[in-house]
């Protein structure tokens, strides 16, 4: 006997598109610590950047087969770890180093607002469609993600224990990467800590996740997107960060914030970050309604898109200072 089920389709919350450029350029991620340096530092960036932002941009007209490719570019400033001057003092010195290279800043985006946006928990709401991939032996000793904040790509080396009577000691074993090619290049990524009153700061390579996630339009919060693009409000920029929206449209001809595929142009250093950001793609359950539309979506255009969420994401790194 069949039973029929009976849902409200008003309970199911309509996953919302977004508009996709092809590629999504991020022009740099910079610390407070870089703005500190002078305008100098931004220069050397964006001189730094430039090549590899027009090499970009060269390899996205190449997949459209010679349509008009649609290109957005951002910049994310780190607001989050720690705060520095205000806007009204350091996006104008931004976007003025940024003209000087040639280069024009389409979507400016706060580090903060990968951890809340708005009333949105987004961080929190990433790190809860987090689906571990378990090593190949494994047997549930080890605590979930959930509960220790640590993400790995493979099995960890067991902790050592005394043996017990009539028991020799287990030898030590490497940890192994669960994709490994001949080699383990195995990594443990922190996701977050808590401090002694239960305040969680969320780590920079799964902020770093989460603003993927949000530049290749996957971020859904009951349907609705997360990162919605405002446009300044007045003449100037706000004195205090908080004033400031977490995604701002400064270019109005700019295509979409969001693509099909990102591209991001950083100093060397962020390497490290961004392998965790691919270990943290590659074991997260994206919303499957963005998922279901870009697809859709990519197939009327006759674009390719990987069916890896972390194959979408691709990086230049130069040498920085």
């Amino acid at each position: 006997m069949t039973e029929a089920v009976f849902r409200e389709t008003a309970a199911e919350p309509r996953t919302q598109a977004v508009p996709l450029s092809h590629l999504s350029l991020e022009l740099g991620h910079l610390y407070m610590e870089d703005f500190e340096a002078g305008p100098k530092r931004l220069r050397d960036h964006f001189e730094q950047v430039r090549p590899w932002a027009e090499a970009a941009r060269a390899a996205a007209a190449a997949r459209t087969g010679g349509r008009r490719p649609r290109i957005s570019t951002c910049f994310l400033i780190d607001d989050y770890f720690t705060r520095f001057s205000s806007p009204a003092e350091l996006v104008p010195l931004l976007l003025a180093e940024a003209g000087r290279a040639g280069l024009a800043v389409d979507y400016l985006a706060r580090e903060s607002g990968c951890a809340v946006t708005g009333e949105v928990p987004v961080a929190q709401t990433v790190a809860a469609r987090l689906v571990e991939e378990p090593p190949p032996g494994s047997h549930g000793a080890r605590p979930p993600a959930a509960q220790t904040g640590w993400l790995a790509n493979g099995e960890r080396s067991p902790a050592a224990r005394a043996p017990q009577a009539m028991k020799t000691a287990a030898a030590w074993q490497p940890p192994r990467e669960t994709a490994a090619r001949r080699h383990s290049v195995f990594l443990d990524a922190e996701l977050w800590s808590d401090d002694a009153d239960g305040r969680r700061t969320w780590s920079c390579p799964f902020l770093a996740a989460v603003w993927q996630l949000g530049r290749l339009g996957l971020l859904r919060h009951e349907g609705a997107p997360v990162f919605d693009p405002h446009r300044p409000s007045g003449a100037g920029f706000p004195d205090d960060w908080d004033d400031l929206p977490p995604l701002l449209r400064l270019n109005e001809r700019a295509d979409p914030f969001a693509a099909y595929r990102t591209c991001s142009v950083l100093p060397s250093r962020f390497l490290p970050v961004e392998h965790a950001v691919r270990v943290v793609l590659d074991q997260t359950d994206v919303d499957r309604g963005a998922l279901d539309q870009v697809a859709e979506r990519s197939a009327r255009e006759r674009v390719t898109v990987p069916d890896s969420v972390a194959d979408r994401v691709s990086y230049v790194f130069y040498a920085g200072p």
